[in-house]
């Protein structure tokens, strides 16, 4: 599955990918966001990352920049299976922060949810990450007041993270008493 929004190209990571997510990911300040990223990151993490089967309902992207020198991808989003839920989940390079490419790809991943059939989505932020919190509630995810012990490989153990979600059911169809029985 491929993806063109305003200024990215979403597509699906291939093996010879992995120098450029093990260049994006290997930063402690990246992989300490996250839930399932090992610190430290190795080669062989990334070349694992690369080779992973891809799930229909659950795709994965990279994120990718297309401008005239190539197309270097710059981090990582996706929608995963999370106790049954379709969990947003997404990384990016620290180069690439505060660009707005995050929230774009973040958008486009929610389009990308809706049309493949998902009506909700989850997701969440560690406290000392608010920045993630703000792109997340910027494409529509509103907090659900929860807030729990994340398990995170990169930090070595659990940290308290805010739990969001984003109905997607009324984005094409109009609002719910609006729809065509």
């Amino acid at each position: 599955m491929f993806h063109r929004s305003e200024r990215l190209f979403l597509r699906p990571a291939w093996p010879e990918d992995w120098e450029a997510v093990f260049e994006g990911i290997a930063d402690q300040g990246v992989v300490q966001n996250l839930t399932r990223a090992p610190w430290p990151y190795a080669p062989e993490d990334a070349r694992a990352f690369v080779s992973r089967k891809q799930y229909p309902d659950f795709p994965s992207f990279l994120v990718v920049i297309p401008n005239a020198n190539g197309a270097r991808p710059i981090g990582c989003i996706g929608i995963n299976n999370l106790n049954g839920e379709a969990n947003l989940g997404y990384w990016l390079g620290r180069r690439w922060w505060g660009y707005g490419y995050a929230t774009e790809a973040a958008r486009a991943v929610c389009e990308i949810a809706h049309a493949i059939g998902h009506r909700r989505l989850v997701a969440s932020h560690f406290v000392d990450n608010p920045a993630s919190g703000k792109v997340l509630r910027k494409v529509g995810f509103r907090p659900t007041g929860i807030v729990r012990p994340h398990s995170s490989l990169g930090r070595g153990g659990d940290a308290p993270a805010v739990e969001l979600v984003r109905e997607l059911e009324c984005e094409e169809d109009g609002p719910p008493q609006m729809r065509a029985a």
